[in-house]
């Protein structure tokens, strides 16, 4: 097991290596930072950024909006959930629309909200607006998927409606929650950046992106999208780990 797990590592070093080396190579052949900075370049601006205080004020300010949308749209999804499984009615009613909602582009959205809200808003609006579909989807495939003899021996027995939804509907749904929620995190992560760019609030690393592209600082605009990639695989991981800890105490 050492030695798998030794060779992993190995591998994921030399692909980075690799990329790395190439991007060096490509930023050399370019010649220009305006349009390529080299790897060692964006290092240096990441750095100048991190030492001030505005760079962890924009950094924090984003990720609270983000993980605001995104438990929003989790609460939200399993309520809808909830109300489309157990009513033919609602579910005639409500699925469409989340199903528009999934369709519609962001930037589509982030347009009309800009019409009805601050947008300081908007990212959270938008977060929880991707969340919603992914999750929903993921619960209600699993509700539908209930195994039938599980439902036929709650019937034998003439369980009432609460112990088959505690005891059967929930651990039957609960797989798709937990997939769903991994899964919606990185949309809602990229979807609140998305609307930090085009609303830019005040203080935001969305609006930071923007302006180091409006100002032509490339490096800086290279440094934030590391900033932005870096934190969405950590907050990914997070989460992750966070859901599955729940599942074995629940399991204890």
């Amino acid at each position: 097991m050492t030695s798998i797990r030794q060779n992993k590592t190995l591998k994921k070093v030399l692909s980075r290596a690799f990329w790395l080396l190439l991007w060096q190579l490509a930023a050399g052949k370019v010649g220009k930072e305006l349009i390529l900075p080299s790897p060692f370049v964006v290092v240096r601006a990441l750095f100048n950024l991190a030492v001030t205080g505005k760079f962890w004020i924009n950094t924090a300010v984003t990720i609270v909006r983000v993980l605001t949308g995104y438990c929003l749209g989790v609460i939200l999804a399993v309520l809808l959930a909830i109300m489309t499984c157990s009513s033919e009615l609602l579910d005639a009613l409500i699925s469409p629309v989340i199903r528009i909602v999934r369709a519609t582009p962001v930037a589509s959205f982030i347009i009309l909200a800009l019409l009805w809200m601050g947008k300081d808003n908007v990212p959270i609006l938008m977060s929880t607006l991707m969340v919603i579909p992914v999750v929903w989807e993921n619960i209600t495939a699993q509700y539908q998927a209930t195994d039938v003899n599980l439902l036929e021996m709650a019937q034998a027995y003439k369980l009432s409606k609460w112990k088959k939804f505690r005891y059967i509907y929930v651990p039957s749904a609960f797989p798709g929650f937990l997939a769903g929620c991994m899964s919606a995190m990185g949309l809602a992560w990229k979807s609140g950046i998305a609307a930090e760019v085009l609303s830019q609030p005040k203080i935001a690393m969305g609006s930071n992106l923007y302006y180091s592209k409006l100002y032509l600082e490339t490096p800086d605009l290279f440094a934030w999208t590391a900033v932005v990639v870096i934190l969405s695989m950590c907050i990914e991981r997070l989460i992750k780990y966070l859901l599955f800890r729940g599942v074995r105490n629940e399991d204890k």
